[in-house]
């Protein structure tokens, strides 16, 4: 069966460029004109994954977001947005957004990044085996395993580093005692750097891991992400736990 992916986006000639491209892709593709239409679309029929324009009359793309977060919907969201500050996008992850694009865009970067978010909501082979990541030191670093630095239950699938605490079946996760809300992609990247703490992982591995393409030297999407992150993860008073390493990648440690 195709994967399906409900479009909307109000302008109708990226609309229908969007519609044909996808659907010569090999998507099942719904395209709408506004927000008000997607909702009603997602409510009748669930798609595999959601693009949704920011800016559209009515209803925009973020209110889309937050009303399906809000009925408990973790369908993947991939927003199109012409507004390129950071507040911008900080904007549409705080609304629940998995992942953004851009305008003007290459078609292509929007079918990776679409192929990248169904990839993490498909379920994993049972013999399905993770693969090993290169990290600027040379080591081979197994990630989404138990890493070396990093602690795991068994019995409840936890991990543990740096006083974080994740449990992987519930998808929640705590600094100490207090619990930190994430969304789908924090939450993944934060397992990755949890699983591989005190190993510097470069932009690329990270980029392959999480997103399953790299995206190039000039993409702000990890800086994006990590950023978030920090906001949710840091205390007064409290070490930082993500550190950047300048012109190579980040690395969680409790200094």
């Amino acid at each position: 069966m195709p994967q399906t992916v409900l479009l909307a986006e109000d302008d109708r000639a990226i609309r229908h460029a969007l519609e044909r491209a996808l659907t010569l892709e090999g998507y099942q593709v719904t395209a709408v004109a506004d927000g008000v239409e997607a909702l009603a679309q997602a409510h009748r029929t669930p798609p595999d994954v959601l693009l949704l324009d920011v800016m559209m009359p009515g209803i925009d793309g973020l209110q889309v977001c937050r009303v399906l977060r809000a009925e408990g919907d973790r369908t993947p969201i991939l927003m199109l947005t012409a507004l390129v500050e950071t507040a911008d996008r900080i904007a549409g992850l705080d609304a629940g957004a998995d992942d953004y694009v851009v305008k003007p865009f290459d078609v292509e970067e929007v079918f990776a990044r679409l192929r990248a978010l169904l990839r993490r909501t498909s379920p994993v082979p049972a013999n399905g085996i993770p693969g090993a990541l290169s990290t600027t030191s040379g080591a081979s670093v197994d990630v989404l395993r138990e890493g070396p630095q990093s602690t795991t239950s068994p019995a409840d699938k936890q991990i543990t580093a740096a006083g974080l605490r994740m449990d992987l079946q519930a998808r929640r996760v705590w600094r100490d005692e207090r619990e930190l809300e994430l969304t789908r992609t924090e939450f993944e990247l934060l397992e990755l750097l949890v699983r591989n703490a005190g190993i510097v992982l470069d932009h690329s591995t990270i980029y392959d891991r999480i997103w399953g393409y790299d995206f190039g030297p000039g993409s702000k999407n990890l800086a994006v992400y990590v950023g978030y992150l920090r906001r949710k993860l840091d205390e007064p008073g409290a070490p930082q736990l993500i550190h950047t390493v300048r012109g190579v990648g980040y690395v969680l440690r409790e200094d």
